[in-house]
Order: C-alpha cells, then structure tokens, then sequence
C-alpha cells in the first residue's frame, strides 16, 4: 500500500486523484489533503477519505473547516507551513502535486528533501524551477513521476537506455482555436475559451491550452523531465487526443502511447508504477478513428514558439513567463484583458525582466514576484472591455 499525501485536492486533477484512490482497491490511502478555500468540497473529501490532516492555504478557510470537522479525528492546519507538514509527513511516502501554479514550488522541494517519490502535476514547478528541483531529486534519489498525459506517455515508452532517444513529440489537442487566424481570435470570449474540444480541465489550464502557452510550459517541463535539448522536444497537432506523445529513437523507430483523453490514467500510472492496475474506466475504441497530425501556427499561436525562446535563454524568465502568465489568465478570467492581452502582457514583462543565471529559491521567488507586481501594474493599463489602452 503506497500512502499519499494530496496537494490541490479540491482541483480537477485532485478530484481525479481521489477516484483513482477508490478505484485502487485498497493500493493507495491518504495521509494528507491540501487545498485553497473549498471548504464544502474539503469537508466532502475529509469525510470520505478520512486523512490524519487537512490543510486550507486560507486562513478563514481553514479556521470554518476546522469547525465543521471538529467530530473527526482529522487535524486541520493552514498556509505553506502546513503544506510543508503534510508533505514531509513520516506518514506518507508519495506526495501528488496538482496544485495550480508556482505556488506548488516550495512543498515539491521540501518533499524531495525528505525523500518522497513525487507524482508531478505541476508543470509551473519545474518551468519555473526545474534545475533546482531536478538537481535535488538527482541528490537525493527521488523519483518525479509524470502525471500530464503527454509526459506519462513520453515515460510510458522510454526504453532502457534513454540516450538512444533522438527526438520527442509532444502532441496537442488544438484547443477550441484550432485553425483560427489571428484576426478571429481577437474575437474571443470568456465563455467560449473555457469550452475544451476534448478534455476537462480546470479554468486556468484550459485558458492556457487555447493559448497554447500550455504547451509551452509542457515542452520547458520535458527538457527538464527527460534531460533533451530544446531542439529534441517537437510539437504537433493531434485534435483527436488519442496519441498523447511519441518518442523517436536513433534507429527511426517511434513508440507511441494512446489512450483516451481521461486524465485518471496517467494519474493511476505515476501512482502504481512500476507496475500497472486494473481499473474499471472506459477503454479506447480505435474503430473508424481517423488520426491527424498539423504543424502548429506560431503566428496565429505565438506562445508556443515565446516558451521555446524563453526556455532556451533560461535563468530567472521561464519563472518570469510563468508568473505573469498566471496573472494575465486570472485577469482574463475576471473580464479584466482581452484574449489576446495575455500574451501581450506575458511578452512585455518577459521583455522588461533582468535576467539572473545563477538561480537559488530565493532568486526565483524575487522573480516571481516582481513579475507579479509589473504584470497587474500592466493589466490596469486595460480599459472596462479588456482593450488596452496607450502606453
């Protein structure tokens, strides 16, 4: 029985985790849950799963929910001091991270320093500090799990020898802007961004996969995952979301992993490995599918092709890309910037950052924040509809 400690438990991959545990016919329990302010989903979930801890990032949140778990033998604690008693927890030896953002940064490195197996869902962690999170896990031995599908698959067909690797092909969906120009993006709407052709995700994330700064992110967290050059990490379209991602090997050969678009597989995966489980969740049907693959528009989809750039100068701007990212989603989110303002914003902090080579934690947090503070400082520079105004 393998024992988990669960960061982002009320999100949707923490939902997701939480099925794979009752499904896991008594292979997994959970030591810890972690979360922001859900306090009715938290209570639902502590009741269900019955954990030693439950933490609320909020303060308010933490205090109500220690109220209405107060006749279970469940301790509730709160903030990142929490979070960092739930992951280095004696209790647990694997810690899931589906928490949203940088914010999954600081517990993934404690946990490495105390040993844990980490299943990663957070791809902001290693883009923003993937040297520093490899490296320790290298020192100490740790294993990083993959739980987004397309690096699952790429671990799902690395041979032996991960030096006969020649080339990775991350696929992508698409989003719901496949094909679009420009011109017709700058048309967008809230409502219609967050309606994923194939996938069901959380706001941010599917924000981000419209953008397709998700995959961005993803190809930063593949250099760091599978140690392969940004020039060896290849992205194309697959709107079926069937091949989840391929490697090439010097021979020419090319293993690819297939599955449906549900998110409870890689999750199952990372948390069985090495070996695989039973589950009772729909199978893939192959029959009359057609399966496409198109080269991505870097014009109409600038993103993609910013995320190379910025994981190839490296330093302090992956963490910089990434901060301001989450700012300009979650302003876009509240009606704040228009569509095509995220990027603008994201490209003139990036644009405006001081690069630091020489990274500790602490360098990237003073990045992280800075790049906090110049993109809200930017956002209101938007007008009511979202429509910047000039500098």
């Amino acid at each position: 029985m393998k024992t988990l400690t669960l960061l982002g438990s009320t999100g949707s991959i923490g939902r997701q985790t939480l099925d794979v545990v009752r499904h896991a016919e008594g292979n997994l329990r959970i030591h810890a849950l972690a979360a922001d302010k859900n306090v009715n989903l938290m209570e639902e979930q502590a009741r269900l799963f019955i954990p030693s801890l439950v933490v609320m990032m909020d303060e308010k949140a933490a205090l109500e929910l220690r109220g209405r778990l107060r006749d279970l033998p469940i301790k509730v604690d709160q903030g990142m001091d929490g979070m960092i008693k739930a992951v280095t927890a004696p209790q647990a030896d694997t810690v899931v991270t589906a928490l949203s953002g940088r914010i999954g940064l600081e517990p993934t490195l404690a946990a490495i320093e105390a040993g844990k197996t980490i299943a990663l869902a957070n791809k902001e962690t290693l883009v923003a500090g993937g040297d520093l999170v490899m490296s320790l896990a290298k020192k100490k031995k740790c294993k990083i799990l993959p739980v987004d599908s397309e690096h699952s698959a790429i671990f799902q067909c690395l041979e032996e020898d991960s030096r006969t690797m020649e080339k990775i092909i991350l696929t992508a969906s698409g989003g719901p802007f496949f094909g679009w120009t420009k011109e017709k993006l700058a048309t967008v709407t809230l409502e219609k961004a967050l309606c994923h052709p194939n996938w069901e995700m959380g706001a941010k994330i599917t924000i981000d996969s419209s953008t397709m700064m998700n995959k961005g992110l993803e190809v930063i967290e593949a250099h760091h995952l599978f140690d392969m050059d940004y020039d060896g990490i290849e992205v194309l379209i697959h709107p079926q979301s069937v091949i989840h991602s391929m490697v090439q090997y010097y021979d020419g050969s090319v293993l690819a992993q297939l599955g449906r678009p549900d998110m409870r597989l890689p999750i199952q995966y990372a948390l069985s490995y090495p070996t695989r489980w039973k589950n009772p969740f729909e199978r893939l049907d192959l029959r009359g599918k057609t399966l496409s693959f198109h080269e991505p528009d870097l014009e109409a989809f600038p993103a993609l092709a910013m995320a190379y750039q910025v994981g190839r100068q490296g330093g302090t701007l992956p963490a910089v890309m990434n901060a301001a990212n989450e700012v300009a989603v979650s302003a876009f989110l509240q009606k704040k910037v228009s569509y095509l303002g995220i990027l603008d914003i994201v490209r003139k902090v990036c644009t405006e950052h001081n690069v630091l080579d020489n990274m500790d934690l602490g360098s990237i947090l003073d990045a992280d924040t800075w790049a906090r503070r110049r993109a809200e400082e930017l956002i209101g520079k938007f007008d009511a509809r979202g429509r910047r105004f000039e500098s």
